[in-house]
């Protein structure tokens, strides 16, 4: 049994259109909860982080206009995730926009440095997420966490003394849609990146393989940070960034089967559900599947 922490984080201001604020409404609506307890652990729903609504701001607020609150929101979350870890319960963050990320990895992170030791990072997104103020075409912040989280970009997104993730730790997978400056911090930050080339050819069981390889080896413990957007909008229809030839339905479940058989998972997020633009509920019900396989549901 483990005790899990289910927090929920309703930010849309790391992006560019409305309505994955109500996610974490949406995954809890389709039956979290009882699917967690019903593989027989114990779990408590601390409710959602307070996140000023986005209409509130001014109606030509941009990108970049939106970052010193969502700092003020990831300061939080880095409180709330860095006291489950310590505890050793373990955290499940709800999103919102995977700007948040920068805030529950970091917690993580935090609640491992104080024990001397490192965390490793799982990224399982569409997207690279690497970009920095400087070379983001948007500004959007939900494209800037794992650049914070290597130590680079704006410092009032960093929030540990030290990069909060080493990059030989640091991992993505199934990317498929690279700005310009993200493809020049790949290969200058030094991260492993596996993108849907690498699934095609090599297969997804051998990609994740090696992934948890890199981010156990010299670790005590591994983030996943999932963005729904990884998988097919075939499967994935309620994300606000979808991208064409993604994860099939099995494809997403085997990669938390193998996270989960790894036995070194200590947290993640499922960010960017979007119950505007999903249709029937589909989306957030796949996100219920992967938090379950993550936390050892099995076909038998």
């Amino acid at each position: 049994m483990t005790q899990v922490d289910i927090i929920g984080v309703p930010l849309d201001l790391g992006a560019s259109r409305r309505g994955v604020d109500m996610g974490p409404y949406a995954v809890r609506a389709a039956g979290l909860r009882s699917a967690l307890v019903a593989l027989g652990h114990d779990v408590l729903d601390h409710g959602n982080l307070t996140v000023p609504d986005r209409g509130t701001f001014p109606p030509d607020a941009r990108g970049g206009d939106f970052l010193p609150t969502i700092a003020g929101v990831c300061i939080e979350l880095a409180a709330r995730t860095e006291e489950s870890v310590r505890a050793r319960r373990f955290p499940v963050v709800l999103g919102g926009d995977h700007s948040l990320a920068a805030g529950s990895v970091a917690g993580a992170a935090r609640a491992l440095h104080a024990r001397g030791e490192q965390l490793g990072l799982v990224w399982v997104d569409a997207h690279g997420d690497i970009n920095t103020p400087e070379t983001s075409p948007s500004g959007n912040v939900h494209g800037m966490p794992v650049a914070h989280l290597l130590g680079y970009g704006d410092p009032r997104l960093r929030f540990t003394d030290r990069a909060a993730v080493r990059a030989e730790h640091t991992v993505l997978v199934g990317l498929r849609d690279l700005d310009p400056g993200e493809r020049a911090h790949l290969r200058a930050y030094g991260v492993h990146a596996f993108t849907m080339h690498d699934v095609d050819r090599r297969g997804l069981s051998d990609v994740m393989e090696e992934a948890l390889v890199f981010a156990s080896v010299g670790t005590a413990g591994v983030w996943v940070s999932y963005d729904v957007d990884v998988q097919d909008p075939v499967h994935a229809p309620g994300v606000g960034t979808p991208v064409a030839g993604g994860f099939s339905w099995r494809e997403g479940h085997l990669v938390m089967e193998m996270v989960a058989d790894s036995g070194r998972l200590v947290g993640l997020d499922l960010v960017e559900v979007n119950p505007i633009l999903d249709v029937s509920n589909r989306t957030a019900e796949l996100a219920i599947g992967l938090v379950a396989s993550a936390l050892g549901k099995r076909i038998l």
